[in-house]
């Protein structure tokens, strides 16, 4: 399973892009999004979804 943005809560604050382990968060022209083809939700780096955990407005959840 993958990690998804919700585009109508992404504020766009780049907190999530940074400490993604695999690499999966890329910038897009509003919002960002996540590669759900390579998105593992840290699986082997943390417990939990690291953008989970920095995401300041929530809008990131499961896939």
């Amino acid at each position: 399973m993958a990690m998804t943005i919700d585009p109508d809560m992404c504020t766009a604050c780049d907190d999530c892009r940074p400490v993604c382990p695999t690499k999966s968060i890329h910038k897009g022209k509003i919002f960002y999004t996540i590669d759900a083809a390579t998105c593992t939700e840290c699986d082997g780096h943390a417990d939990s979804p690291l953008c989970v955990d920095v995401c300041p407005s929530g809008c990131i959840g499961p896939a």
